[in-house]
């Protein structure tokens, strides 16, 4: 019998031990609690949301766009500034294959298995794909996994596991760990203020998503619920007051309840670009403060939103809308925090937040992501 060396024994174990764990990591659990196979070699990749860049390009260095293959089109529609600062340094951006426009109604199963992609990232839920698509069963028959990530229904639930999900995935692990570690401490400094406040003493909230648009001709109020924006107001110290009157993430309430609510805070999102003629805040890339600030006064001279108490006192501020749906929820959180709790949380600095987050980023989307009614 061939006798080993301890050196060699322990060097063995420590082989075996590393195959191991290199075939656990081949299979991990997504957000819908399925149980999925990441490839090998992951060349080409499907996103479910066009938004999902937001996330990938945390991962992907100076190349985001190498390995997607196709998406939903609904990005350069919700987002044209962020789009367009992508487009400026990755002009290829415009011939990437769209599975459909800006709805999961639109999605053409053919055009996705065309498309031929190693594996598919989607949503649970919103723009894309979701979980009880047909497409998902058409691809796991192609032998493509599908992976799906949450931003948007549970994103203080989920923002970190999705994040930590997708460096596995794409085979980014360091990247992800990165941003993960940068997130959370970000997070726990907000935390550790808020949670020295007792919840009868935090601030009722208001947030109306999309004000101005007129969303299914619903003149107002479109809000956050249980779950997505809600779930930021909470994180950051407030109470938000359509959580007791929307059962799911998102959904509507009429004006009237809002004016009998009467929050201590009225918050609004959107995602006008500077140049846009329409209503609604403006807000994002290349979006100027005084641009963000002036369709803001607008939008609080609607009538009845301008009878609220945080109105005629100033206590109304505006946020990009497409925090919703983006692991740059943090900045978010930070700036609501600053709202709620000015002298507590003299130390955090959002427009600091979003200089630090471009070193993650192969494109500048400095802007105006979140403004007050008063300078």
């Amino acid at each position: 019998m061939r006798s080993f060396s301890p050196r060699a024994l322990l060097g063995a174990l420590a082989l075996s031990v590393a195959c191991q764990a290199a075939f656990a990591a081949t299979t991990v659990t997504d957000i819908a609690g399925r149980q999925v196979q990441i490839p090998d070699q992951v060349e080409h990749v499907l996103l479910g949301e066009g938004r999902m860049l937001y996330a990938v390009a945390l991962l992907e260095g100076q190349d985001p766009l190498k390995r997607i293959v196709g998406w939903q089109g609904e990005l350069k529609t919700v987002d044209k500034q962020g789009y367009a600062a992508y487009q400026a340094k990755f002009p290829q951006i415009d011939t990437l294959p769209t599975i459909g426009k800006t709805s999961e109604a639109s999605v053409n199963p053919e055009k996705v298995l065309d498309l031929h992609p190693d594996i598919a990232i989607f949503g649970v839920a919103g723009h894309g794909p979701g979980v009880n698509n047909p497409v998902v069963e058409q691809l796991h028959q192609a032998g493509v996994p599908v992976v799906f990530v949450d931003f948007r229904q549970h994103p203080m639930k989920n923002t970190v596991p999705s994040m930590r999900l997708l460096g596995q995935a794409l085979h980014r692990e360091a990247q992800a760990q990165a941003y993960i570690d940068w997130y959370e401490r970000h997070l726990k400094r907000v935390q550790e203020v808020v949670a020295k406040v007792p919840e009868g003493q935090r601030p009722s909230v208001f947030i109306e998503m999309l004000a101005g648009y007129n969303k299914g001709g619903v003149a107002c109020c479109h809000t956050a619920g249980k779950g997505n924006m809600g779930e930021f107001i909470q994180a950051a110290g407030g109470h938000n007051i359509a959580a007791d009157l929307v059962p799911g993430p998102i959904g509507d309430i009429n004006l009237e309840k809002l004016i009998s609510a009467d929050p201590r805070f009225y918050l609004t999102s959107g995602t006008r670009d500077q140049n846009s003629s329409d209503d609604g805040l403006k807000a994002g890339a290349g979006v100027t403060e005084a641009a963000a600030r002036q369709s803001l006064q607008a939008l609080v001279a609607r009538p009845g939103i301008s009878s609220l108490t945080a109105v005629r006192e100033g206590r109304v501020h505006g946020v990009w809308h497409n925090f919703y749906n983006s692991p740059y929820n943090v900045l978010a959180i930070e700036a609501m925090a600053k709202w709620f709790y000015p002298e507590q949380m003299k130390d955090v600095d959002p427009a600091k937040s979003l200089a630090e987050l471009q070193q993650f980023l192969p494109v500048n989307i400095q802007g105006t992501y979140a403004v007050d009614l008063k300078p």
